[in-house]
């Protein structure tokens, strides 16, 4: 969350509304735990490069989860869908509520909950 921070104040952008803010920060979260899965994968490969974790990228190792795969998952679902993609790009790497997300993207909680749903069932 520091390092998104910091790259967040380092831009020169003049934030349009909420939504153009939250899909900023989001994507910055998803690019650093990315880098950081990938610095791993190679460290895990014998390249001697150390890598300090954060919040985000404990919690994905606690869950076990593979951010490299759900990259590519979310990249290949938001080639499919792009508004899906943006509701599970905000929600997961923004950690937003539904009605949050709803007021970010300008669409209709239930959208978001459907969204959200056919998420759920296309990863299954």
């Amino acid at each position: 969350m520091h390092e998104a921070y910091l790259r967040l104040v380092d831009q020169n952008v003049a934030w349009e509304n909420r939504a153009h803010f939250f899909g900023i920060a989001a994507q910055m979260m998803r690019r650093i735990l990315v880098d950081q899965a990938r610095a791993r994968q190679a460290a895990k490969r014998g390249d001697a490069l150390k890598v300090t974790l954060d919040e985000g990228m404990a919690v994905a190792e606690a869950c076990n989860l593979d951010i490299l795969a759900l990259d590519r998952a979310l990249h290949r679902l938001s080639q499919l869908d792009e508004q899906q993609g943006k509701v599970v790009e905000l929600r997961f790497f923004a950690g937003l509520s539904i009605e949050e997300t709803a007021e970010a993207l300008s669409i209709s909680s239930a959208t978001v909950k459907r969204e959200w749903a056919r998420r759920s069932v296309a990863f299954s």
